[in-house]
């Protein structure tokens, strides 16, 4: 079953933010583009080049207007120690999800129960909280930055403008509007 559509539940979580700890729920993000990325656990190998890359990209995310939140199945006091002495993550500035008990993580339907850790998930969440899109990997595979930010402008564009965005839409290129004229030409 898919998860578009699917409001995010009621949670909350404590977070490692900014050199502190603190509460985030789902009223941090109501009205609010968000970026959901889960990720198996920290002081590992593939999770830190992606939130490090999620980190170069973090200014971007913000133009857009969405908050990002890495989460995993960790504690906030593991992701303050990871950030202490990792050079990765030093770099990242968006809100780092804590989650052990793994409520968020089966939210949204990325819990490996056997293992108590996290799938990769991407997922972005409209200002009504509705999942738009979203990608889940095996833990082996490591995403990339630049291809969630491009989902989310096309979401983005789609929300705002009635249009649909066709494969590798960048901002500022043709997108398509619906019509029983086009069916079969395209």
């Amino acid at each position: 079953m898919s998860l578009i559509g699917k409001k995010v539940s009621e949670f909350k979580v404590q977070a490692y933010h900014n050199g502190e700890f603190k509460e985030v729920s789902n009223k941090d993000f109501e009205g609010k583009w968000a970026a959901f990325v889960f990720y198996p656990a920290d002081f590992t190998f593939v999770c830190p080049t992606e939130l490090a890359d999620l980190a170069d990209h973090y200014a971007e995310f913000q133009k857009e207007g969405c908050e990002v939140y890495s989460v995993s199945c960790d504690t906030h006091f593991v992701h303050k120690a990871w950030h202490d002495t990792s050079d990765s993550i030093k770099k990242i500035q968006y809100p780092m999800l804590a989650d052990p008990t793994g409520k968020l993580a089966r939210d949204f339907e990325v819990m490996i129960e056997e293992e108590g850790l996290a799938l990769r998930g991407s997922f972005i969440v409209n200002p009504q909280g509705e999942i738009k899109a979203y990608e889940v990997h095996d833990n082996g595979i490591g995403r990339e930055a630049s291809e969630l930010l491009r989902k989310l402008r096309a979401a983005k564009f789609v929300a705002e403008h009635g249009e649909v965005c066709p494969a590798k839409w960048q901002p500022g290129s043709e997108t398509i509007k619906p019509s029983i004229d086009l069916v079969g030409k395209l």
